[in-house]
């Protein structure tokens, strides 16, 4: 009999490393392929990145608490937050749809509209994409193109032991907004004559339903002389995503459970869900911050920065990936981010 391996014993990162393994990058051009934020690609005089992300019904978005055109925002920052993970500028967009005959033209002209104005925000243009039909609900699949100089690009491999780990903003607050609409969509459902609850949790939803990718923080370490020696965006956890850094870099970190930036609404709606609003930092996913590291010769630079934080540092491989707890004790890593194929 045929072994068969269950796609969700791999993960999303797994199932891409063991599908793309036998490729290689045969043209000079191909500077970075898969493994990073975008791929790279040599432009001459810059480079060019390119990303691409799928949001799919029932997968990513649920449209009974979605608005469609908050929607169409939301799937461009979360392309576009890629594109600054690379310390890069991006000017680009394109977008294919699939969709079922359940929805309207005014309903696509509506995820349309939410799509042109994070256009306009970002400064980036729609240049192409594709439409075709649906048998199971709405598909977005948006890739972005961005620009950066050879000398200021941000890999995921750059960190080295002794480096600071900073992130931007604050963490938690779009996982703690999704809780709080699955719970009134679970109201509703029981009893539709309930109107929601949604009082009180402005910030917090508008971080799950309509978030922003930072493209400010590149303009702020540009400005500050700073050049991130690794980057990430923060989608799928920041434990995830440190791990990542880690594993790409070669070294092993410490992360400050006491340092972690965590908005007093999160805190509290964590506390009324009965959950440590530390665990919903560290592994709740969409936030779309960045999570880079710094030489510490530029501690100074950054040191009570309003928009990030240092939350740990880099340490030796050998020493693990760790969270230290507000009374000293460290805990091994483990990431419990978003799984694709879970469920």
């Amino acid at each position: 009999m045929e072994n068969r391996t269950e796609l969700e014993n791999l993960g999303e990162f797994g199932l891409i490393d063991k599908l793309t393994e036998g490729f290689e990058l045969n043209q000079p051009s191909s500077i970075k392929g898969v493994g990073d934020d975008a791929a790279v690609i040599d432009c001459g005089d810059h480079y060019q990145v390119v990303s691409t992300d799928m949001l799919v019904e029932g997968v990513h978005f649920d449209l009974s608490y979605v608005p469609i055109q908050h929607l169409g925002y939301k799937a461009v920052v979360v392309n576009l937050s890629d594109i600054y993970a690379m310390n890069a500028e991006a000017t680009q967009i394109t977008v294919s749809i699939a969709v079922s005959n359940r929805f309207s033209l005014e309903a696509l002209e509506e995820l349309y509209a939410g799509i042109n104005r994070a256009c306009k925000l970002y400064n980036v243009d729609l240049v192409g994409g594709d439409t075709t039909s649906s048998l199971s609900g709405l598909v977005i699949s948006i890739t972005a193109i961005g620009v950066v100089g050879k000398d200021q690009i941000a890999y995921r491999s750059g960190g080295k032991e002794n480096d600071l780990l900073v992130v931007s903003g604050n963490l938690g607050a779009a996982f703690m907004g999704l809780q709080v609409l699955e719970r009134e969509k679970q109201i509703f459902l029981e009893n539709p004559e309930i109107q929601p609850m949604l009082e009180g949790v402005d910030y917090i939803l508008e971080r799950q339903l309509k978030p922003e990718a930072r493209k400010d923080i590149i303009h702020y370490l540009n400005d500050l002389g700073v050049l991130p020696t690794s980057m990430i965006d923060i989608s799928d956890g920041l434990v995830s995503e440190v791990m990542h850094l880690c594993k790409a870099s070669g070294v092993g970190c410490a992360i400050y459970d006491e340092k972690l930036p965590i908005d007093h609404e999160t805190h509290r709606v964590a506390r009324d869900f009965e959950l440590d609003p530390s665990t919903c930092a560290l592994n709740g996913g969409e936030d779309y911050e960045l999570l880079f590291s710094i030489k510490q010769a530029d501690f100074e630079k950054v040191k009570g920065n309003e928009f990030m934080t240092i939350i740990g540092h880099f340490t030796d491989k050998g020493s693990g990936m760790n969270v230290i707890d507000r009374s000293g004790v460290s805990i091994e890593m483990k990431a419990q981010g978003w799984n694709h194929f879970n469920g």
